[in-house]
C-alpha cells in the first residue's frame, strides 16, 4: 500500500481505532449471531476511523495534507477493486437474466451427476480458471452455478462454496493473473512470469486435500430431477453473446494491465460498455433485449460496501503503523515461519494490504522466500470466509447460506490443504531446489 506517514500506534488515536476495528471484526463474525449485514460494522469502522485519525491532527495542530493524500491514494485503490467486482456483478445478473446458468443447471443435472460429483466439477473449474480468469470472477461465476444447482440444500451448498473459495484461491496463487497479490509480487519484480509456475504443485495437492476431507460433508445423493415434469430452459436472446462479452472483458483487463500497467477495472468498464451497447442492439433490432441498469439493480451492494469499509479500516491501520509490525515479525521469526505466519494474517486482516506492507517493507529474501509469501497470502485468505476477494464474494452470492460461521466449521479442513502446501514447498524448494 503506502508508508504510513507517522507512528501512532501508541497515541490515543491508534488504540481506540484498533478497538473499534476489534468490536467490527467481532461483530462481522457473528454476524449470523446479531442478523446484521457484515457491510454495516466493516463500513462504520472504516469511515469512523479515519475520522479519528482527522480529529487527532486538528487537535495536535499536525498539517492534515498528508492525511489527505493518504486518503486520496486508498480512495483509489479500493475503487479499483470496487469497480472489477461491481462489473463482475452486473455480468453475472446479466447471464442470470438471460437464463444462462438456468440452462447450464439443466445440462448438469440432467445428465444424473451426483452431488459428489457436482462438488468435485465446480472444484477442479475453479482451480483452473482462475488463473486465467482471476480468483474474484472464478468464484462468483461457479458460486453462481451452485446455486442454481440446488437452493435448498445448505450441506452441499455451505461444502460447496468452502471448496470453490480454496479452489479458486489456490488456482490464482501460482498464476500472475490469478490473483492480486501475485500480480502485486510479479509486478514488483520478486520473480518472472515462469517462476511463479512452479507453485502448482503445492498449490494444487492443497487444495485437494481439502477437498477430499470437504467431499465427506457433501451429502449423497443427486438434485431432484424429474425428466417428464422439468421444463427445459431456453436462454435468450444474446446470452450467448454475453458470455463471449464477459470472456473477452476478463481478458482485455488482464492484457490491458499486463501491456499498459492499467488498473485492471479500466478493462473491467470498458467491457461494461461493451455490454450496454450490445443490450441497445438487441433492443432495436426487436431480438427480445435486456436492460443493463435493472441487472445492475440485483448487484450485492453489501458486499461493495463492505469491501469498501474492511478496506478502509485496514488502510487505517495502516497508516497508523500497524501493518508494519509485519518487517519486525521477519527479523524476529526468520523468513520462513514469518512468511507462513503472513498466510494467517491475511486471512484476518485481508491479503492486499498485508502484502502491500511487505513489498514495502521488502525484506532482504530469495526468489524461494517471495514465492512463499505469495503462496501463503493467495491461499491464506481462505482459512477464513472474508479473508480474501473470492470469499468476500462467494458470501455476498449465498447470502446467508455460506457465512463466517458455516465457513468456520469446516476451517479445519482448509487448515490440513495450507499445512500440506506449506510441506510441499519446503519439500520442493528448500531440498529439491525445483524452481
Amino acid at each position: 500500500m503506502h508508508e504510513a506517514t507517522m507512528h501512532l500506534t501508541t497515541t490515543w488515536v491508534g488504540l481506540i481505532d484498533l478497538a473499534i476495528f476489534i468490536v467490527a471484526y467481532y461483530f462481522i463474525a457473528t454476524e449470523e449471531k446479531y442478523e446484521i449485514n457484515k457491510a454495516k460494522p466493516a463500513l462504520f469502522a472504516g469511515t469512523f476511523m479515519f475520522m479519528l485519525i482527522g480529529v487527532y491532527f486538528a487537535v495536535n495542530g499536525l498539517d492534515p495534507d498528508p492525511l489527505h493524500d493518504e486518503m486520496e491514494k486508498l480512495i483509489l485503490e479500493i475503487a479499483e477493486i470496487f469497480f472489477f467486482l461491481f462489473v463482475a456483478m452486473t455480468f453475472i445478473e446479466t447471464l442470470i437474466e438471460r437464463k444462462v446458468f438456468d440452462v447450464l443447471k439443466y445440462k448438469l443435472v440432467s445428465k444424473g451427476y451426483s452431488y459428489k460429483k457436482l462438488f468435485w466439477l465446480t472444484g477442479l473449474l475453479a482451480f483452473f480458471i482462475s488463473p486465467v480468469a482471476d480468483n474474484l470472477t472464478t468464484a462468483l461465476i461457479l458460486s453462481t452455478v451452485l446455486f442454481t444447482i440446488d437452493k435448498e440444500n445448505r450441506q452441499f451448498l455451505v461444502a460447496g462454496a468452502v471448496n470453490i473459495v480454496v479452489a479458486a484461491n489456490a488456482g490464482g496463487a501460482w498464476s500472475p493473473f490469478g490473483d492480486i497479490t501475485t500480480l502485486m509480487a510479479w509486478t514488483a519484480g520478486k520473480g518472472e512470469f515462469v517462476d511463479f509456475l512452479s507453485l502448482f504443485v503445492p498449490s494444487l495437492a492443497g487444495w485437494i486435500l481439502t477437498a477430499w476431507l470437504l467431499s465427506r460433508y457433501v451429502p449423497d445423493g443427486e438434485p431432484h430431477f424429474d425428466v417428464e415434469t422439468e421444463e427445459v430452459p431456453q436462454m435468450k436472446e444474446g446470452g450467448k453473446t454475453v458470455i463471449w462479452l464477459g470472456a473477452s472483458t476478463i481478458a482485455i483487463a488482464v492484457l490491458g494491465h499486463q501491456f499498459f500497467h492499467f488498473p485492471a477495472m479500466w478493462g473491467m468498464m470498458f467491457g461494461l460498455s461493451l455490454l450496454k451497447l450490445h443490450s441497445f442492439k438487441l433492443k432495436h433490432t426487436g431480438n427480445g433485449g435486456y436492460d443493463v441498469f435493472v441487472n445492475m439493480k440485483k448487484v450485492e451492494n453489501d458486499t461493495l460496501l463492505f469491501f469498501f469499509g474492511i478496506l478502509s479500516a485496514v488502510g487505517a491501520l495502516h497508516y497508523l503503523g500497524y501493518l508494519e509490525y509485519i518487517h519486525d515479525l521477519y527479523g524476529l521469526v526468520g523468513p520462513t515461519a514469518a512468511n507462513i505466519g503472513v498466510g494467517f494474517i491475511s486471512a484476518i486482516v485481508d491479503n492486499v494490504p498485508v502484502m502491500s506492507a511487505i513489498l514495502k517493507a521488502s525484506p532482504e529474501m530469495g526468489l524461494d522466500q517471495w514465492l512463499l509469501v505469495t503462496l501463503t497470502a493467495g491461499i491464506g485468505g481462505s482459512l477464513i470466509s472474508f479473508g480474501s476477494a473470492a470469499g468476500v464474494g462467494v458470501m455476498g452470492r449465498l447470502r446467508g447460506i455460506y457465512t463466517f460461521g458455516a465457513h468456520m466449521r469446516l476451517a479445519w479442513t482448509v487448515l490440513a490443504g495450507y499445512i500440506l502446501s506449506m510441506v510441499l514447498w519446503y519439500i520442493q524448494f528448500e531440498i529439491l531446489g525445483i524452481y
